[in-house]
């Protein structure tokens, strides 16, 4: 058997393998599989929100709300095709998102790339042609601003419905662009963070998504505060459309939208709501309108008295409040607005297990509820 010219040969097939391999690394991959939402989280909206059809993402647009990807992005480019099914529908896709919805928003805080129907209008604070803008606490600076925070299209581009539109969205060590239908229009620099999840939003148009797919760019360094906020476990309890997963005795609370609220006016004495799940250990999450009147509110954790959180028109925030904090044991620790009121505080008589009940002492709002189950040390 002959072996010269073996040993280069094998060299060569080593080589081009190499290269195979390397360059299968750039290639785009989806970020739908055409199938179902696998990749996916339904972070604040219905399970009628999203669902797939030939091929193609369908989002209701209702409730206002959000799903988001399983993991994290930095640098990478996404491209993806999407129309608008009536005039005037509004959408958007997020990039370098927190794992949950802002305080007191339906929305996440990022970078938002606008999905807006051509009919909707264009005006000296928006276009309908591929807006680019931080949203909720990120930063960006613009490229063609107007003097604020948003980035606006060079030129019109977009195909009004039910066409079909291509986004090509770039996102590279902080900075941003957007190619609409094969040209670069919109452009940002210098945003953060610069990595997060990527969102689909839902805000009142029915909306195609098809073709979704990503190429990810080699990691760039990263100062603190550049990372969104990682994937906590949280999920959340209110539908946006409907009172599911919630119990109450009167007809005082109504669902509207991404919040749900007590009106006030509930026949009987038990104005309280309550969730149909009950926790033992478990983070919570859940936003409030301070209320105008002196009557206090009431959120009982695992539905004891003992474990109350109180909601008073002593709130210093006028809009929406934020309460967080974790229940393990008979020991409560709870933040409002990011302020630490006290670390496992050691409480009495607190049942085991139970649901959430809200009792509210006169019209209020809430929004955001979420939970995540806390694991044993």
């Amino acid at each position: 058997m002959k072996t010269r010219g073996l040993i280069p040969a094998l060299a060569f097939l080593f080589t081009l393998a190499t290269i195979s391999a390397e360059d299968k690394k750039e290639e785009f991959q989806p970020l739908f599989n055409g199938k179902d939402l696998d990749g996916w989280v339904k972070v604040n909206t219905a399970p009628s929100t999203w669902s797939v059809k030939d091929g193609m993402i369908i989002c209701s647009g209702k409730p206002t709300g959000e799903m988001r990807t399983r993991r994290m992005y930095q640098n990478f480019i996404m491209e993806v095709e999407w129309r608008h099914m009536k005039p005037r529908g509004n959408a958007g896709i997020f990039v370098w998102a927190d794992d949950i919805t802002a305080r007191g928003q339906p929305f996440h805080r990022g970078v938002e790339v606008q999905v807006l129907e051509n009919a909707y209008g264009n005006t000296r604070g928006h276009t309908t042609h591929g807006d680019i803008f931080p949203i909720h606490g990120a930063k960006m600076t613009p490229i063609n601003g107007r003097g604020g925070s948003r980035a606006f299209p060079t030129e019109n581009r977009s195909k009004p419905t039910p066409e079909w539109n291509h986004y090509r969205i770039t996102c590279n060590d902080g900075t941003i662009s957007l190619a609409v239908n094969g040209k670069v229009v919109t452009q940002g620099k210098d945003a953060s963070p610069r990595k997060g999840y990527i969102c689909l939003e839902s805000e009142g148009g029915i909306v195609h998504y098809r073709n979704l797919r990503i190429r990810e760019l080699p990691d760039t360094p990263l100062e603190p505060g550049q990372t969104a906020i990682a994937d906590r476990g949280y999920r959340c309890l209110y539908t946006g459309v409907d009172l599911s997963g919630w119990k109450s005795a009167g007809n005082g609370w109504q669902s509207r939208n991404w919040t749900f609220r007590y009106t006030g006016k509930s026949k009987g004495d038990d104005r309280s709501i309550v969730t149909t799940e009950s926790f033992s250990d478990f983070g919570f999450i859940f936003d409030v309108q301070a209320p105008k009147k002196p009557a206090a509110c009431k959120v009982l954790l695992r539905d004891s008295p003992a474990a109350a959180v109180t909601i008073d028109s002593t709130l210093k925030s006028r809009g929406w409040n934020r309460f967080e904090g974790e229940l393990r044991g008979n020991k409560l620790s709870l933040k409002l607005n990011g302020r630490q009121l006290y670390t496992d505080k050691a409480l009495d008589g607190v049942a085991a297990r139970g649901p959430i009940r809200i009792i509210p002492g006169g019209p209020i709002g809430f929004a955001n509820v979420y939970v995540r189950e806390l694991k044993t040390p």
